[in-house]
């Protein structure tokens, strides 16, 4: 298929014959037919990397393992203890840059493997690949590799896999649940003897510290083998304070690792002589001048090595090039730069290197050239010369360009910036923004694949060959990023990049819905999301321009049919186009796109409404939503008893939240965002872990359903409003209840802090709001006005005001310190169920239960516009913290987002 998450089975033959067995295993395992191909599926969706490809890849990438260079650690004593000891659970491998850490484990796993009783599975970690520097994808790479070893554990991710939940492996649910399989796998009594292996542990840049949270809580049969560099306290500290650990360091065996070089250095020696026909003298000369400087850095030997093997480097001048290889590896690196800078292809080399040194994922060669006008001229072969001209930094394997070590490319910013980049990183970043519109203007056209029927499936396509999205892939997925970059430093870029008319704007009035389709097929629509929410941002304060307003109904559109154009690319001519507004940017832009087959369109709204967005997803009404504090995430409170966190940008469900046993009435972030409470009608208040999804406590005290619950702004309180006429404030780290208002007459709807934190004030079905004081716990004052319960109650952000909404169809603003009603906004028709300010103050919207929100002016009191499209009563409303989006829970199942600063 056409998706680059298909499963890459390349490789040597050894590999594509085992991993077409298993599959052959994990669909008989299925049974019924259908079952098989579910397990196929879920194979699919969990994948991340072969590490076994990997593997083979780095030892491929070095030269080839040497038996040589690793056999000493069979015979080290603390790995023989790990290894024979049941007990030893950790062994911690950890060393400089260069001193054959990863070698070394694939040395270790060759040994291991011999062993037929063993389990035994891996993962290499890589600081230049998103995935493959993530504690997710080291999950995942490590139970794809288990699988493939025994196939029946694929019951273990279908457990989680058939929970209906997009995309439940890249989730912000995706930790907790693979978490919990991988825990689940490893407990299984048929899994015996498993050892875990994960290389440069440093390198694993996302949730790092709870990848070793899981380490160090896995059963204790299970053996796990960490390397990384020597400067990881966070490892250490973990290793010095548990048990059944070891750390091998190995510079404190540096006689042992020396001999190992040595045995390395008479290995590549022996090459040389064979490849270049050293005699005697010279056979000596150049072992003894790697063995005098290379200070037990296999990969110092392996750069100088390379060098050596040059075909351009006669044998006459051997010794003399020799010795400009001065001792240590930033040294080396030093040296190959000046080589560079001298060389005749010094400018190309740099821009190359440049190339490789900012790029968000390695390119392959057909990127590369798409990235650099200069290479254009080049064939293939010309450019692999110009590559392996790049003194060693990089390698080339199967087509893609990678640093030959991360202390490669860390020498190349952190040391000759100024020599690769002098311009500065910034103007790098915009030189790919403007090489990646213009070959993508040159590239994308309708139907790159030549598929011809608008319903042909994503999961029906085959990547054609020559594939047309071979060069511009890259350019495709990242152009908007490398704008972003570039815009940190304003100076790097022509102004009318972001103007009307400008380099951006000319694409998208082109190409844009071509880039979408080229987004489908590369299995990256999500992408497209972010990418014009991050255009649109770097557009803020650029209000009337046309690209800001196409930019807006670009990202609606794709919103609005970003799941169907996933599905079936060609999609983004024929329902995309047909079902937007006739006055929508896009549709106007692209209205010779729509397709002829189409006699009687059906009847669209003229303009778009002010619903940007509705997620769907809840299986009852929602009855709570708030955004995070960075406005990057929501959440929602629903009747079928679970929680959902959503991204704001994308509108994709990222986590579901179980385990209340009633309806969740109400839910809210912690001021850093770290965590999540929910109150449910079961009577509980849960707080949640708001990035793993863990619930971390449950409160329990209230005699009665629990309506709200809020956060204190410094984050160490919670007030929850109960059925049973309490306010209860709990310490919101121990979960231990410090105090229980008393005072109402009847159920507490809703609580809310000040914004200092100072004052509580709670609403009522007694008609009446609630004034306390947070620090005594003493009501300073009961508002009375309503002519029935009074649902929500928000204080302004400057804390003077407070806002009421009632079921007597109004809202009241009082004065927050002497209690007097200032204004009552009238106009609604029914139940007023949610109140809240704007984050500046200056508006204030209500949710109605006659399905609408309204918006109004709190300086003037006067209503200025109402938002329908929700199917049921709304129940909540909140501003993003940039008071720019509204989010709305109804009774229909969804929650919506909308413009809040135009209305449209």
């Amino acid at each position: 298929m056409a998706n680059q998450k298909e499963i890459n089975v390349s490789g040597n033959a050894e590999i594509v014959a085992s991993t077409l067995t298993v599959f052959h295993l994990i669909i008989d395992f299925g049974g019924a037919p259908d079952q098989g191909i579910k397990n196929m599926r879920c194979l699919k969706h969990l994948y991340v990397t072969d590490p076994r490809a990997d593997k083979q890849r780095i030892q491929e990438t070095k030269g080839g393992l040497l038996k040589g260079s690793y056999c000493w650690i069979l015979k080290n004593d603390l790995f023989q203890r790990f290894r024979d000891d049941p007990q030893s659970r950790l062994l911690w491998i950890k060393g400089d840059p260069g001193k054959g850490k990863t070698m070394l484990l694939c040395g270790i796993i060759d040994e291991l493997e011999k062993e037929s009783a063993k389990r035994l599975s891996y993962f290499f970690c890589q600081a230049t690949e998103a995935q493959l520097s993530s504690a997710t994808g080291v999950l995942r790479g490590l139970i794809y590799h288990l699988i493939l070893q025994q196939p029946s554990l694929i019951s273990y991710v279908r457990a989680k896999y058939d929970i209906p939940e997009e995309k439940p492996f890249e989730s912000i649910n995706a930790w907790v649940s693979l978490t919990d399989i991988f825990m689940d796998m490893l407990n299984d009594p048929a899994l015996e003897d498993v050892v875990l292996i994960v290389d440069a542990l440093d390198e694993c840049k996302t949730k790092n510290s709870e990848l070793l949270d899981f380490i160090f809580k896995s059963p204790s049969r299970i053996k796990w083998i960490v390397s990384s560099r020597n400067h990881c306290p966070d490892i250490g500290h973990r290793v010095r304070n548990a048990t059944q650990t070891a750390k091998l360091c190995l510079e404190d065996i540096e006689s042992t690792i020396s001999e190992a070089v040595d045995g390395y250095i008479r290995h590549k020696v022996d090459q040389l002589t064979r490849e270049k026909n050293y005699d005697d003298k010279l056979r000596h000369a150049v072992q003894h001048y790697l063995m005098s400087h290379a200070n037990g850095t296999f990969l110092w030997v392996a750069l100088v090595c390379k060098e050596l093997a040059d075909p351009r480097v006669p044998r006459r001048h051997m010794l003399t090039k020799l010795a400009s290889f001065p001792a240590g590896l930033n040294q080396l690196y030093e040296r190959m730069m000046e080589h560079i800078i001298n060389s005749d292809d010094a400018d190309l080399c740099k821009q190359i290197l440049a190339i490789a040194s900012v790029v968000y994922s390695p390119v392959t060669l057909k990127e590369l050239i798409s990235l650099v006008e200069s290479l254009e001229e080049f064939d293939q072969d010309e450019l692999k010369e110009i590559i392996g001209s790049c003194g060693s930094f990089l390698t080339l394997q199967k087509g893609v360009i990678y640093f030959v070590h991360q202390s490669a490319k860390e020498y190349l910013l952190d040391k000759a910036s100024n020599q690769i980049v002098p311009s500065g990183t910034a103007h790098q970043h915009h030189t790919i923004f403007s090489r990646s519109l213009l070959v993508m203007s040159r590239s994308l056209r309708r139907d790159m694949y030549d598929l011809h029927h608008p319903g042909t499936s994503i999961d029906d396509i085959r990547q054609p060959e020559p594939n047309p999205l071979a060069s511009v892939r890259y350019s495709c997925l990242y152009w908007v990023d490398h704008l972003s970059a570039a815009i940190s430093d304003r100076t790097s870029i022509p102004i009318d990049d972001l103007q009307d008319d400008g380099t951006a704007h000319q694409f998208l009035s082109k190409k844009y819905l071509y880039w979408l389709e080229a987004l489908s097929l590369l299995g990256s629509i999500p992408k497209g999301v972010v990418a014009m929410t991050k255009l649109e941002t770097l557009l803020k304060g650029s209000e009337g321009t046309l690209l800001l307003d196409f930019v807006r109904d670009a990202r609606r559109f794709i919103l609005a049919h970003g799941r169907v154009i996933g599905n079936a690319p060609l999609q983004a001519y024929a329902s995309a186009l047909t079902f937007s507004p006739r006055r929508s940017v896009t549709r106007r832009l692209f209205k010779g796109e729509e397709p002829s087959w189409i006699v009687a369109k059906p009847t669209i709204a003229e303009d778009s409404d002010a619903c940007l967005e509705t997620l769907e997803g809840h299986d009852g009404g929602v009855n709570w939503v708030v955004f995070s504090p960075d406005g990057q995430r929501l959440a929602s409170a629903s009747r079928d008893k679970t929680l959902k966190v959503w991204n704001a940008t994308t509108g994709h469900c990222t986590a579901t939240l179980e385990g209340h046993h009633g309806w969740v009435h109400s839910v809210v972030f912690s001021p850093d965002g770290q965590r999540l409470a929910s109150a449910s009608r079961d009577g509980t208040v849960k707080i949640w872990d708001a990035m793993t999804g863990q619930c971390l406590e449950t409160l329990e005290g209230h005699g009665g359903g629990v309506n709200s619950v809020v956060f204190s702004p410094d984050g160490q309180r919670l007030a929850s409003a109960s059925h049973d006429g309490t306010v209860k404030i709990w310490n919101a780290t121990t979960g231990k209840c410090l105090a229980t208002l008393e005072g109402h007459h009847g159920w507490v709807h809703s609580v809310a802090f000040s914004p200092g934190g100072q004052r509580l004030a709670s609403a009522s079905r007694d008609g009446t709001v609630k004034i306390w004081n947070a620090t005594t716990d003493h009501c300073t004052a009961t508002l009375e006005g309503h002519g029935g319960e009074v649902h929500s109650v928000a204080f302004s952000p400057d804390g003077q005001r407070l806002a009421s909404a009632s079921r007597d169809g109004t809202v009241k603003i009082w004065n927050a310190t002497t209690g007097h009603c200032t204004a009552t906004l009238e106009g609604h028709h029914g139940w007023v169920h949610s109140v809240v300010f704007s984050p500046d103050g200056q508006r204030l919207v209500s949710a109605l239960r006659d399905r609408t929100v309204k918006m109004w002016d709190v300086g003037t009191g006067h209503y200025q516009v109402t938002l329908e499209a929700h199917g049921g009563g709304v129940r909540s409303v909140v501003f993003s913290p940039d008071g720019q989006r509204l989010a709305s829970a109804s009774h229909d199942g969804t929650v919506k987002i909308w413009n809040a600063t135009t209305g449209q």
